[in-house]
């Protein structure tokens, strides 16, 4: 028996514990990523993969003459472009405010709260959000009473949907990621802060020269790292939250897949764009984690 098994069965009970999560990768991972071959094909349910004609790379030709997938490009890199910046300035400038109170208890009470959203899903948040903002809901009562404004359609504007998605995405997570730059902000060296308050450095520059600079390699890697989720805009939000009067700012790459796909059955056509998709994530996903080496020294293995 050679070395390389005998450490396998020396490690036996370890690969036992292994294979339930083997298994399940390989059922629901690996096997499905047969079914790309739709994307290539003029896939017909009742022939099956194996029957249905090939038709090369006219899929992909169809789907760029279509102005319905330039659209959900463009709305994914600008709803996914700005949940990546607005999560990393509100979490950061967070963390700072919250690091400066003194109050333990006030400051665990605060972070608490920020922190319950990030484990709600958007199916339990998205039924808050449609009830809080309706048209007869607290908010517009709110506008009519104090402000004396007229009751807004907050889900039937389509030049609104993109920026509520983007800023409800931010409430819900800004606590969660606050964590971790808290967390980074604990690794500074107390001792510089009391030579720069004995230097007279006010409490701006204090920030500026001595935390920011502190946690820059947190911050850019958490936005390197983001770049690899620029084509993911958050099915489970949009899908939750939008409606055909939204389509042309809110349908993203995701929901379009599924309403083309699942709904409309043009099964080759939505597979074609989300093999694109998964294309294109998976070149910025491995860019992402080259720049985080490079410039954060992060590795993943």
């Amino acid at each position: 028996m050679n070395t390389r098994l005998k450490k396998v069965f020396a490690n036996i009970n370890f690969w036992i514990m292994l294979a339930p999560a083997l298994i399940w990768m390989v059922l629901f991972n690996i096997v499905p990523m047969f079914g790309i071959t739709m994307a290539f094909q003029d896939f017909n349910p009742s022939l099956g993969i194996l029957g249905s004609k090939w038709v090369g790379l006219k899929n992909f030709n169809y789907m760029f003459q279509l102005s319905d997938t330039r659209q959900i490009f463009f709305n994914t890199i600008f709803i996914a472009g700005l949940k990546i910046i607005f999560n990393l300035l509100v979490p950061v400038t967070f963390a700072l405010m919250l690091n400066e109170v003194r109050q333990a208890g006030f400051k665990k009470g605060v972070q608490t709260i920020v922190y319950l959203p990030h484990f709600l899903s958007w199916v339990i948040l998205a039924g808050i959000l449609l009830d809080v903002f309706a048209y007869s809901g607290p908010v517009n009562r709110i506008l009519e009473a104090v402000f004396g404004m007229e009751p807004v359609k907050f889900f039937a504007k389509a030049s609104l949907f993109r920026w509520f998605a983007i800023f409800s995405d931010v409430w819900k997570e800004f606590g969660f990621n606050a964590v971790i730059y808290l967390a980074a902000l604990t690794g500074i060296n107390l001792n510089l802060y009391e030579a720069a308050a004995i230097d007279g450095a006010s409490k701006w520059k204090r920030t500026w020269h001595i935390t920011l600079p502190g946690i820059s390699n947190t911050i850019v890697l958490m936005t390197i790292l983001g770049l690899g989720s620029v084509l993911n805009a958050g099915f489970d939000q949009i899908f939750n939250l939008y409606n055909p009067l939204v389509y042309a700012t809110g349908d993203i790459i995701d929901t379009w897949v599924y309403r083309v796909g699942l709904q409309n059955l043009q099964f080759s056509l939505a597979t074609a764009v989300g093999l694109l998709k998964s294309v294109v994530g998976f070149i910025m996903i491995t860019t992402s984690y080259g720049l985080a080496y490079k410039f954060a020294d992060y590795k993943v293995f």
